[in-house]
């Protein structure tokens, strides 16, 4: 093999050099559809298909020039990485196309240095579901089993409109922006692209950093960052150890149950996870509400009590359980058996801490249990004292 050149194809004409490459390729590899509309057939036509490996062999056997054919920016969540993996970077030649994310921004009148790209093409899609539900902006890379359909049916009740682009570049291409629910009732042709969009952070300040994913700076705040009633949050040095197990990220998707202030769903969502806050009060989905729109957030408040409000929810990557009224084994065993990582509860009443360690260890996870209690620092006239907060039980629970 003398050499892979990496052909993007985003609909316009070829240049020169990509022309004259693909002319001269002993073997000419890419999708049915691009070998279609390149006219490219016989027996130096290969198609990729599958898992890709047969194409790949075909490859390595090739004495002569290869081209290889991808759609827009191959370098961009597409087969460079493959096929650097395989044959070393140093044998490629990239001729990239305009990617598929940015033809969709440009269709939507967007700028999107501050979107973030996730794919759902050959992964795990909740992940991708799971950014959506977090972030103001995000493209959707789609696949065949998981199309703008599935996606929107995951995102209904979470206020995102929906734009999707399919069929970038040819001549039946096709846009459409509306809800999650118009779009789950649509039939879609593939290849297409998903932007998720709140329609009140479209278009966001100007960043420093691509994909709108800065350090939010400090976390476990002070209670005073947040609106709560009389006390009733867990307290920052609590709320710490919370977030070190709870462990929130981009594409993950935390429950915080009982949620009352809502702080440990807000500071979620701080780090880059979606956040459901469950509440039984409706004045403290109030402050929910007005708490996450301060820290500039996006998270979703459901208004019931625990266990019942948990059953229609989406699985959760992690829980925390910072209010039970008297159902806390029901609600232990229900967030035990949907949660794919971790269980956190936070206690102050001693009849409760041992039986909640043992519904979770009965349910299959690895728990431990830490007692907290800090003290601040006061002043008293001219000295100072240390004033003791009470303490409080964490419960943790971790799959294996």
């Amino acid at each position: 093999m003398s050499g892979i050149s990496v052909i993007g194809l985003d609909g316009r004409p070829l240049l020169p050099e990509a022309e004259r490459l693909l002319e001269d390729a002993a073997l000419v590899v890419g999708g049915r559809r691009h070998l279609r509309a390149l006219g490219v057939e016989g027996k130096r036509a290969v198609a990729l298909e599958g898992d890709l490996s047969a194409a790949l062999e075909r490859i390595a056997r090739e004495d002569g020039s290869v081209a290889v054919l991808a759609s827009g920016d191959p370098g961009f969540f597409g087969i460079v990485r493959l096929l650097a993996e395989r044959f070393g970077r140093k044998s490629l030649r990239v001729l990239p196309g305009a990617s598929s994310v940015a033809l969709a921004f440009a269709r939507a009148s967007l700028p999107w240095d501050d979107a973030l790209v996730v794919s759902a093409h050959g992964r795990d899609p909740r992940r991708a579901v799971n950014a959506c539900r977090a972030h103001p902006k995000v493209a959707v890379l789609t696949s065949p089993g998981f199309g703008p359909a599935e996606l929107a049916r995951e995102l209904a009740g979470w206020g995102k409109t929906l734009f999707v682009a399919e069929r970038l570049g040819e001549p039946d291409e096709r846009c459409f922006s509306g809800s999650a629910g118009e779009v789950a009732a649509g039939e879609w042709r593939e290849p297409n692209v998903v932007l998720a969009v709140d329609e009140e952070r479209a278009v966001g300040p100007r960043g420093w950093a691509s994909c709108g994913l800065g350090s939010p700076g400090q976390w476990a705040l002070p209670e005073g960052e947040f609106e709560h009633r009389s006390g009733m949050i867990t307290k920052p040095e609590v709320r710490a150890l919370v977030l070190a197990r709870l462990g929130p990220g981009p594409g993950d998707l935390v429950w915080d149950v009982g949620a009352g202030s809502g702080s440990v769903a807000v500071e979620c969502a701080r780090l880059g996870a979606a956040a459901v806050a469950v509440e039984r009060d409706p004045e403290s989905c109030g402050r929910i509400r007005r708490n996450a729109a301060r820290h500039g957030v996006h998270l979703r408040v459901v208004e019931g009590e625990a266990p019942e409000a948990l059953r229609g929810l989406p699985e959760p990557d992690a829980v925390f359980v910072g209010g039970s009224g008297g159902g806390l084994r029901e609600i232990l065993r229900l967030c035990a058996a949907r949660a794919r990582r971790c269980v956190v509860a936070s206690l102050v009443g001693l009849e409760r801490v041992v039986p909640a360690g043992e519904v979770l260890e009965g349910c299959g996870l690895r728990t431990e249990t830490v007692m907290l209690q800090a003290s601040r620092v006061k002043g008293v006239g001219g000295l100072h004292r240390l004033a003791p907060e009470g303490p409080v039980f964490v419960v943790v629970g971790v799959r294996p």
